[in-house]
């Protein structure tokens, strides 16, 4: 004994994949699209261990700076010494010195030296108070003497091999901040809330087996696979 088939619909829908019509009816219509952010929830369990940023050594820009006045000082204090000496000055020295008397502050080549050097040590400012190496995320401290962290590629990568196993998950794109996950993930099958929901709590419960100092937030948007032709 044999169901009855409709011949206008010769393929199978998976729960969930779109409008039907079926008898002159529209069915209920399926998201295209399901998101949310979570915030980390405090973990009454977690052991206090703050840990902050590693700081880089920096030493390509100490070595250029060190180098670039290093031969300046040095250059300039031979010509000094040459001078007392009985010498002539050198001649970079004298345009050098005949150029800063003769030239107006609002000249083009002052305001644009100006600017270089006010950049540049700015730049040099910037990179002394701040730590660096931002693909490092640094974990929790159990003890004192023990510092470690994660490199965001590998934290991304874990998460996004946990994201895949959940039913309904075609692909996932995983984007590691120091305080934000962003996760977008497509889905051929099953209610988007429902996988959205799975991925929620996988992703959580990943992010807090990492072992992160800093706990970032989470935020999961799913959507269909996009329609051929």
């Amino acid at each position: 004994m044999t169901e009855p088939h409709d011949p206008d619909d010769g393929t199978r829908r998976p729960p969930g994949a779109g409008p039907v019509e079926h008898g002159g009816a529209v069915l209920a219509l399926d998201q295209s699209a399901s998101s949310a952010a979570y915030d980390p929830a405090p973990d009454k369990e977690r052991p206090d261990g703050h840990a902050g940023r590693f700081w880089s050594a920096r030493r390509v820009p100490a070595g250029i700076v060190a180098a670039v006045v290093l031969g300046a000082s040095g250059l300039l204090l031979y010509d000094v010494a040459a001078v007392r000496a009985g010498h002539p000055a050198m001649q970079w020295r004298r345009t050098l010195a005949d150029e800063l008397a003769t030239r107006r502050l609002d000249d083009v080549w002052v305001l644009t030296g100006a600017s270089v050097a006010a950049a540049l040590g700015l730049w040099l400012l910037l990179l002394a108070l701040t730590p660096g190496l931002r693909d490092l995320l640094p974990m929790r401290r159990a003890h004192t003497d023990v510092r470690a962290a994660l490199d965001r590629t590998a934290a991304a990568m874990v998460l996004r091999d946990r994201a895949v196993e959940v039913s309904g998950v075609q692909s996932v794109r995983v984007r590691m901040g120091r305080s934000k996950v962003g996760v977008r993930a497509v889905a051929h099958f099953r209610e988007l809330d429902d996988v959205r929901a799975d991925l929620d709590t996988v992703l959580s419960t990943g992010i807090r087996e990492l072992g992160l100092a800093r706990q970032p937030s989470l935020s999961v948007h799913v959507r269909r696979p996009a329609k051929k032709g």
